[in-house]
């Protein structure tokens, strides 16, 4: 079974991502045969900035190779490294209707929000479409927004498969995690940087130490009983502790003597001990840049083979020869 994830290389990570999607990701290396890229192309619908691309590449491999992505285990690459799949973006493209495009929610919402209408913005789902059928996956795990671009990717491959009386095309399945974790933010609402209430993974101790000191409470004194049901330090320290710590954390603040300050302290501890390992492995990649350079290298060789091999029966079958 063939599973395949895209990153985007986004910057900064924050916990609400670990726990939302990297997480997962890093674990499916032990369900099947992961090929996941860094989407260099896609990114390109809203970074028009050379050095801040190219920073962000670099950084979401480090992370991601920081995190436990195997080269072993995995296939991992840099989109724009593999060049087939702007070769099948094109075939794909002419079997690709316009209304289907315009109903894509990805693209209404995007230019909704302001964000300009362009080419590569409206033919997005076909390039993903590309990235998903090149590689025959089988699985695709997306969040409940992308779910219609899996659709759109097996009606793409359906009308090609159709077109040429053969199965050139895998039809995929998207896979949705309903038990995702929903990360709360410092104010309560979901984290996200574009509501800049993120607490990052990697940054200096000065910094997540502010951003947890940030998060949102109530206004009870150190002399009062405090709630943990609904308390966004309690609810962020749930993904870092176990059954007996929350159970003891419940008694401090069932306590009155304590101040939420003690909380957030308690809360950055175990921040700080949960990712203190894949920070040293951090530390290393990003002084050895030759060495992620050349484990992109490799994923890039591993990918392109299988591609390469896949566009030569679709040039044959399409009467590319």
């Amino acid at each position: 079974m063939r599973i395949l994830s895209g990153i985007q290389p986004s910057g900064t990570i924050h916990i609400g991502n670990y726990f939302g999607m990297v997480k997962k990701m890093i674990e499916s290396q032990n369900d099947g045969e992961l090929f996941a890229f860094i989407a260099s192309y896609h990114a390109l619908t809203s970074v028009k900035d050379k050095a801040v691309l190219e920073q962000n590449t670099f950084e979401a491999a480090v992370n991601f190779l920081a995190l436990g992505m195997d080269p072993e285990k995995s296939t991992f690459w840099v989109q724009h490294d593999v060049k087939e799949v702007l070769e099948l973006y094109w075939v794909l493209s002419n079997h690709t209707s316009m209304g289907l495009l315009e109903r894509a929610h990805s693209y209404k919402d995007k230019t909704a929000r302001g964000i300009q209408a362009n080419h590569g913005l409206f033919s997005y789902p076909v390039l993903m479409a590309a990235d998903i059928l090149l590689f025959d996956s089988n699985i695709v795990p997306v969040g409940k927004d992308q779910i219609q671009h899996v659709e759109m990717t097996r009606d793409i491959a359906t009308s090609i498969n159709h077109a040429y009386k053969q199965e050139l095309f895998v039809l995929p399945q998207s896979k949705v995690d309903e038990d995702v974790a929903t990360v709360p933010g410092t104010d309560g609402a979901k984290m996200s940087k574009s509501y800049g209430n993120t607490i990052d993974m990697f940054n200096t101790k000065k910094k997540i130490k502010k951003q947890v000191m940030g998060i949102v409470t109530d206004s009870k004194e150190l002399d009062e009983v405090k709630e943990w049901q609904n308390c966004n330090i309690y609810k962020l320290s749930e993904l870092f502790m176990n059954e007996n710590e929350l159970k003891d954390l419940q008694k401090r603040y069932e306590t009155a003597g304590e101040g939420y300050g003690h909380f957030k302290l308690t809360l950055l501890d175990k921040i700080n001990e949960h990712f203190a390992p894949y920070e040293e492995r951090r530390v290393h990649l990003l002084e050895n840049p030759k060495e992620v350079h050349e484990i992109l290298a490799y994923g890039a060789s591993k990918a392109s083979k299988i591609a390469g091999e896949k566009m030569k029966i679709i040039r044959d079958a399409i009467g590319l020869i």
